[in-house]
């Protein structure tokens, strides 16, 4: 397959060293492991300068010792993200003394930084990131970057992402990596004096491979496929008196928003939840559901976006993720057609007559990573609100079952059960003809769809994804699914798990 060589490389004029440090914290917000970045240009160009200042950004420590690795070859550091090899070729004669270094093994699973990559001469794939550094007749340093192959994407991305803090006012300032949770977004952290902001990186989504009706899994199971989303939700949020992020700036076909820090007080103490915030995001959905509320919401810029309905088909695609990768991963178990058929079955059975029944915008992952403490704010606006841009229209028990059975945190039943009488309470005071006994049966079933779903796509992050550490909320979620199925109007969704996995239905 041809390499994809940029048309066009950047260049960029940096007058002094704060200047190379900015660009290599810039860079660092795209990199991942797997990467390679060679450094070209004379003696006292700049490149050790710059290899250094991006080193210390991926480690997150500005005081990392970075000797230059132009006698020992070769340097390794633990990054926060990934390891990171720092190589300088300077004093070999070819590409055959790099694998003397033990080069494979330092650089597999690891970026990537190279010195004087033309000593290596043709060992080196040509598909990376190179930036030469010239000196100017001024004393200023030019860095000229270019990428090829995959790397092309990668730097029109950086070359927006710059642009968009430039234009908005925060153009070299202080760019911090995030911990990302599940999803393939990134998020950085951006200061500029006492301010900051969160700068959202999310390109249009690649669809997958059709599985179904010649449709991706995105597709089917309604996943936003760009961040206008997000732009159309958060506006819509605010405009209704919740606090969902301001948006500073935006680039919809680069996918990048510049949005308002919420902070990062959380609705856990010790790992527990805080009751007086969970009750408050309670109010908080509440407050929503009894909102007449539009399925298309204005996206500045761009056209209006249509709120995706929750069908039986997303809710199906994402059940049978329990069949595809729970159980034959952690049970040993290959589900028969047959019996895929009787799942497939009693699970339609339990969620056709939901649709046909009061629905609301359902903002999907409504849990405690995605919900901030706002305390200088009051009423409902306390709970920040981010992560909403999966948001489809669907009963409104999906998110109370998000929130009060909160995968990756310990609810108790009593605490469980205060949420759902907070919620019905409230919702009784705007109408008065509010079911409760209708909206149990629409509770269980959704937290048990839920259950289902995440049994599926914690081991799909464990064996696909090389996300392991999803794994250890399993047995929380197989105990919340039980509890759930002991609803009778989930009888026959019940029924077949003691028929196809009694295992599981002998856990409580």
């Amino acid at each position: 397959m041809p390499t994809t060589i940029a048309p066009e490389p950047w260049r960029i004029s940096l007058a002094d060293e704060r200047a190379t440090q900015a660009l290599a914290n810039e860079l660092a917000g795209i990199l991942s492991a797997g990467d390679l970045l060679t450094l070209s240009g004379d003696l006292g160009a700049g490149k050790t300068t710059f290899a250094r200042s991006l080193i210390r950004a991926l480690t997150g420590n500005p005081n990392e010792e970075t000797p230059s690795p132009t006698f020992t070859l070769m340097q390794e550091y633990q990054g926060e993200r990934f390891p990171i090899v720092h190589a300088d070729l300077f004093r070999l004669s070819g590409g055959e003394d790099l694998a003397e270094l033990g080069w494979e093994e330092a650089a597999e699973q690891a970026l990537v930084i190279v010195e004087w990559p033309e000593r290596a001469g043709g060992a080196l794939t040509q598909e990376r990131i190179d930036i030469r550094f010239d000196i100017a007749s001024t004393g200023a340093r030019i860095a000229t970057i270019s990428g090829a192959g995959p790397y092309v994407a990668k730097l029109a991305l950086f070359r927006a992402t710059g642009d968009l803090l430039r234009s908005a006012g925060w153009g070299g300032s202080l760019r911090e990596y995030m911990l990302g949770d599940a999803s393939t977004r990134a998020y950085e952290r951006v200061r500029r004096d006492d301010d900051s902001a969160i700068l959202m990186i999310s390109p249009r989504r690649p669809d997958g491979p059709p599985i179904r009706y010649g449709k991706p899994y995105s597709a089917i199971a309604k996943l936003a496929e760009s961040v206008h989303a997000f732009v159309a939700l958060a506006h819509g949020l605010r405009a209704r008196g919740l606090s969902s992020p301001e948006i500073y700036a935006q680039d919809l076909d680069a996918g990048l928003l510049l949005i308002e820090d919420l902070g990062h007080e959380s609705f856990l103490e010790n790992g527990a939840p805080i009751p007086d915030r969970y009750l408050a995001a309670v109010a908080a959905l509440a407050h929503l559901h009894t909102q007449a509320l539009p399925a298309t919401l204005p996206v500045p810029g761009a056209q209006d976006y249509r709120i995706p309905l929750y069908d039986l088909e997303a809710l199906m695609i994402e059940a049978e993720l329990m069949l595809d990768w729970y159980a034959p991963q952690v049970h040993g178990q290959v589900i028969s057609a047959a019996s895929r058929a009787e799942f497939i079955r009693a699970w339609s059975d339990a969620l056709k007559p939901l649709l046909d029944h009061e629905l609301t915008w359902t903002l999907r992952d409504y849990h405690s990573p995605n919900l901030i403490w706002l305390p200088r704010r009051a009423g409902v606006q306390r709970v920040g609100l981010i992560d909403f841009q999966d948001a489809v229209i669907g009963p409104p028990a999906y998110d109370m079952a998000s929130l009060a059975q909160d995968a990756r945190v310990d609810v108790s039943e009593d605490l469980e059960l205060k949420l759902i009488s907070h919620y019905v309470r409230l919702r009784r005071e705007s109408d008065p003809s509010f079911d409760m006994a209708d909206f149990g049966a629409a509770y269980a079933i959704m937290a048990a769809q839920r259950a289902t779903k995440l049994l599926g796509i914690f081991v799909r992050l464990d064996k696909r994804d090389n996300k392991p550490a999803y794994l250890r909320h399993l047995p929380r979620i197989e105990r919340q699914l039980m509890r759930n199925l002991s609803h009778p109007v989930l009888s026959g969704v019940r029924a077949w798990y003691q028929k196809a996995m009694p295992n599981l239905t002998g856990k409580r």
